[in-house]
């Protein structure tokens, strides 16, 4: 038998696709497959595409989940933490929500409702440092979707110097998949379609987020739902710290990220598309010098229930295993 592995909150769009990647892993055994709403319903009655997994969700029992090896928490946001807590500490846990991503409290009460839970290691392993770290811990807060679309623009730039932490502008457009799965009436596909519509403009809750990932002090951040179901498309902006070119810009690019095989800095004049990261654990990456202000600009994309949540569960699982990180992922993407 291989590593057990159960899922909690696994109807959702992100819990949903941990369960396929997990179902395609082949170290991973599925044990439990736990829900709300739809305990007691077969899985394939949410996920059809799952069918022949033959699965039924089970309420989230802690006791349940406590029989696994390893466990993915996607809950909402703030639910996170009352499941951790009675684990034990033997079951290697990733949260792919909010709860235990920030540091400073003040930030956490400034975004979310209710008590900051703590903080555990933070799941993005191109970082530098975290790759060592993760592996070292059982408890990892994933990165959020626009929070890693963002960080792996921007983080090599401020850590190189070339890029001033101050005056950080992001618009980023994303898939209706990353507001969840509960229903709304501004997510109704007669809504979305035809239309570009923002949200959460200067207020989004992964602000606090990329900042303390990239080190970036000052941040303007608008995201914008796309009618698309997944995928992010996010175009940074920043002030350069002295005179730089596009091919300096690169250059710090490919040096952070040539070795990984998640993170792709394309050829010179191609630019990122989120269909190209579609299904995959890949995040695709432009630099360029914006013309007329000087500013210098990278444009990033990804699968936001890929690298953007469930794929990134799984390297990060990988890691805490000791298993191959791209075990289980692909970082080809499935076009058209």
């Amino acid at each position: 038998m291989g590593v057990r592995v159960a899922v909690a909150g696994a109807s959702g769009y992100a819990g949903g696709e941990v369960l396929r990647l997990v179902a395609g892993h082949p170290e991973f055994d599925i044990t439990a497959v736990t829900a709300h709403s739809h305990a007691g319903a077969p899985v394939a009655s949410v996920h059809p595409h799952l069918v022949s997994l033959g699965l039924i969700f089970t309420p989230t029992d802690p006791d349940t989940l406590a029989g696994a090896d390893l466990v993915f928490l996607a809950l909402p946001h703030g639910e996170s933490a009352a499941v951790a807590r009675q684990l034990p500490d033997s079951v290697r846990v990733v949260d792919l929500g909010a709860d235990h991503r920030l540091r400073d409290p003040t930030d956490w009460a400034r975004y979310y409702p209710g008590e900051h839970a703590g903080t555990w290691t933070y799941g993005l392993p191109e970082l530098p440092g975290q790759r060592a770290a993760i592996a070292e811990s059982t408890r990892v807060a994933n990165t959020g979707c626009y929070a890693a679309t963002i960080t792996l623009a921007l983080a090599p730039l401020i850590a190189a110097g070339i890029a001033s932490p101050d005056d950080v502008v992001v618009v980023a457009l994303s898939g209706t998949t990353g507001a969840g799965r509960t229903v709304k009436e501004h997510l109704l596909a007669s809504e979305v379609m035809g239309d570009l519509s923002t949200y959460k403009v200067g207020s989004h809750q992964h602000t606090p987020e990329i900042k303390q990932a990239t080190g970036a002090r000052t941040l303007s951040f608008t995201p914008v739902l796309a009618p698309m179901p997944r995928g992010i498309l996010a175009t940074v902006t920043a002030q350069p710290t002295s005179t730089v070119d596009t091919d300096g810009v690169r250059a710090v690019l490919r040096e952070a990220y040539d070795g990984e095989r998640f993170v792709h800095v394309l050829p010179a004049g191609v630019w990122p598309r989120t269909a190209a990261t579609l299904g995959s654990n890949a995040c695709q990456i432009q630099a360029g010098i914006d013309r007329d202000s000087g500013r210098i600009t990278v444009l990033s994309a990804l699968d936001n229930l890929g690298k953007g949540a469930a794929g990134q569960a799984v390297q990060c699982a990988n890691l805490m295993l000791g298993l191959d990180e791209g075990m289980g992922l692909t970082a080809l993407g499935v076009q058209p």
